[in-house]
């Protein structure tokens, strides 16, 4: 098991927490750094500042080293290939650029599937790029226990199926969706699959073999990682295919007056002056998963998760109502809910207590700093029956003190809001 005592002395953010009572439980949303991180992006600042992929002096080469080191690690952490990584801001990024490259792949009449559970990250971009063509989205309900299967999805394909593009993990249900069966079957078919692993990569064993995608996208500070940094994973075959993204230096191997020719993979997606440190930085992240063990961190995520439904069934809060499958084997270290009004049995819109609300009372009672609103999933939320909800969401730093100080705010809120 983790020793969340231990993993907190890496944090320098929590020497605040600790000493003003606060309780950080946004981590779906971003995480904190741990000092490593932090020092490996100053190092490359005091010591190895310089571009890349240019100078060949003893700095720039060290910058490029230093660049290309962190790719291969990254990549070694999802069992890729350095050439298999492309750069980009983050899991959006990649995703606007999966959707850019594969739409480009398609002719009119064909479809692409999705689920109700996506991020907007997953939804938007295709819908941006469907009106270059007359390409149809097309959403699949989740399962009885609120997962993604390969039957919910084979009941839905249709002969012009020619993208399926899922999450992993939901930002707001906490669903731990298998996707190496569906990526097997869609593999067979001849079916583009692209997987958002923006909620996965962080929290639990990743292997693009087994999942059998074509694109995957996650970000650095889901990770313990800097912002503006991110990959899109892509096997050989389909970023030869993708055309670029954008164009610029760097993404180059020669420009005529009348054309030009691509940089090899990955570069051919990586236009212009990259985020060296945030790579840096993002590998540097890697480094402290790999030491902690992905399994380790999943178990840790696990025991969380149940501990919440534990507190939750003791409580027995008419009042609280919680969303996602109740099985921690398939759901992540997220607790999604709402405060019923009083005497209200049913969740139609305008019965909750407000999440911004909620929200706003936890960090005040008890420094528990919680996330409140659709969560870029207003799909999902509006499948709910609701406008908004609130959202806790744990790490590695988190523990069942965390967990108590949770429900300690929510009966408060209750008693305040509800109890008169």
């Amino acid at each position: 098991m983790i020793d969340v005592e231990k993993i907190r002395e890496d944090f320098p953010i929590y020497k605040r927490f600790l000493r003003e009572g606060i309780i950080y439980l946004d981590n779906a949303a971003t995480t904190q750094k741990p000092i490593s991180v932090i020092n490996a992006i100053v190092d490359y600042y005091e010591n190895h500042n310089s571009n890349v992929h240019r100078g060949v002096y003893r700095v720039g080469e060290e910058a490029t080293d230093l660049y290309n080191g962190s790719r291969e690690n990254i990549a070694n952490f999802i069992k890729a290939k350095p050439e298999n990584i492309v750069f980009v801001r983050n899991a959006t990024e990649g995703l606007n650029l999966a959707a850019s490259g594969l739409v480009s792949l398609l002719n009119d009449g064909d479809e692409i599937l999705l689920s109700r559970m996506e991020h907007h990250s997953n939804i938007v971009p295709w819908q941006i790029q469907s009106t270059r063509k007359n390409i149809r989205l097309k959403f699949i309900e989740n399962g009885p226990d609120e997962q993604i299967s390969w039957k919910l999805i084979e009941e839905n394909l249709t002969e012009k199926t020619k993208v399926v593009s899922l999450t992993a993990c939901s930002n707001i249900l906490g669903t731990i969706n298998d996707l190496s069966d569906v990526g097997r079957h869609l593999h067979n078919l001849g079916i583009f699959f692209v997987v958002d692993g923006a909620q996965s990569v962080p929290h639990m064993d990743v292997n693009v073999n087994r999942l059998q995608c074509d694109l995957m996208a996650f970000s650095g500070h889901k990770m313990l990682g800097p912002a503006g940094i991110g990959c899109l994973y892509g096997t050989e075959e389909i970023l030869d295919r993708m055309p670029p993204y954008m164009g610029g230096g760097e993404m180059i191997k020669e420009v005529f007056e009348d054309h030009f020719t691509t940089a090899d993979i990955p570069e051919k997606f990586e236009a212009g002056t990259p985020n060296i440190e945030g790579a840096i930085g993002m590998s540097a992240a890697v480094n402290y998963l790999k030491n902690i063990g992905m399994d380790n961190v999943r178990e840790h995520e696990h025991d969380t998760i149940s501990y919440i439904f534990k507190r939750e069934d003791e409580l027995n809060m008419k009042e609280l109502v919680s969303y996602g499958p109740r099985n921690p084997d398939i759901k992540s270290a997220i607790f999604t809910f709402n405060i019923k009004k009083k005497g209200v049995n049913e969740r139609p819109y305008g019965n909750e207590v407000h999440p911004h609300d909620i929200s706003h009372m936890a960090d005040r009672m008890e420094g528990v700093e919680l996330r409140s609103g659709h969560h870029c999933a207003m799909p999902m939320t509006v499948s709910l029956g609701v406008y908004a909800t609130a959202r806790a969401s744990f790490y590695i730093y988190n523990d069942h003190k965390d967990v108590d100080h949770l429900f300690n705010s929510i009966e408060r809120i209750i008693r305040r809001m509800i109890v008169k």
